[in-house]
Order: structure tokens, then C-alpha cells, then sequence
């Protein structure tokens, strides 16, 4: 998955857009829980979304990877701030094993977050619900990380 951007090797995004030309399938959403299955070959996006029924959202069952740009609205100087936010809003799963990821050795969150990204990606979708508080607090790119903990921190 290694790219070279002036040089220096070019970081994916495991949350990518689907439609940039080095987009890849990154993995399919199954279970009863939707957590994300990992596919163990990245696929072109393009021959994924050719395989996806017209009447169902593609993001809603798939997620993409693509390259970061700097465009992102998640981005701020060389950091993702949404996996600040998905680290934040949802808890690790310590007992859940390091899935297994073509992506890893040039994703922006594993270079950014290690560990605690990748125990929480298999749980995040690129296409989240209006009735998931905490989906929609944690896509949201004006939020901070110190507002998700807030609002979703015990009372008492």
C-alpha cells in the first residue's frame, strides 16, 4: 500500500472517500454488532462499488480507504483529528485482538494513535445514523476531544 507524495511516503486513511482514484476497499460491515471485517487484499473501490446494489448506500455496508489530503476537514496541521474523536468517544475493546490490516504499516491513525486506533476501527463507519448520539458527536469535525469525553462521562 506504499505511495510516495513528493517524495515522502503517503499516509491512507482508513476512513477514506470512496471515488478518489487510489481508493480501496478496506473492509465489509457484518453482524449483529457491524463491526468491520477486514479483507485481507485491498480491492479498487471502483470494482467494489460496481458490486453494490443501486438501492443501498455503499458506505453503508463497505469502508474505504484513501490517501489523507490535507484538504480533510478532520485534519489539523499533520494530525487526524477524527481519531482523536473516535479514541474519545468509544471505548477499547482491551479483550478484542489487533485486527488484522492491510492498511496498518502506512494508516494515518496507526501512525497517530497505535493500539488505541486500531482496537476501536472495526467499530467506526463512514456513513453514521442521525438517532447515534455518540456517531454523530464523533464525526462531527468542530467537536473536540475534551467535549466528547464531557458528554459522555459518567455522572455522578
Amino acid at each position: 500500500m506504499t505511495g510516495t507524495e513528493d517524495g515522502a511516503g503517503t499516509s491512507w486513511c482508513p476512513s477514506g472517500v470512496a471515488d478518489a482514484p487510489e481508493s480501496v476497499l478496506l473492509g465489509v460491515r457484518s453482524g449483529a454488532d457491524g463491526q468491520v471485517a477486514y479483507l485481507a487484499e485491498p480491492v479498487p473501490a471502483a470494482t467494489a462499488l460496481g458490486m453494490v446494489p443501486a438501492d443501498i448506500e455503499p458506505r453503508r455496508i463497505l469502508r474505504f480507504a484513501s490517501h489523507c489530503v490535507a484538504s480533510c476537514a478532520n485534519r489539523r496541521g499533520d494530525d487526524c483529528t477524527l481519531i482523536e474523536r473516535v479514541v474519545a468517544g468509544f471505548p477499547e475493546q482491551e479483550s478484542r485482538s489487533l485486527p488484522r490490516c492491510h492498511l496498518r504499516a502506512d494508516c494515518k491513525w496507526w501512525g497517530q494513535a497505535g493500539l488505541a486506533a486500531c482496537r476501536r476501527c472495526p467499530a467506526v463507519s463512514t456513513r453514521h445514523h442521525t438517532d447515534d448520539e455518540r456517531s454523530v458527536l464523533v464525526a462531527d469535525p468542530a467537536a473536540t476531544a475534551d467535549e466528547i469525553d464531557a458528554h459522555f462521562a459518567p455522572s455522578g
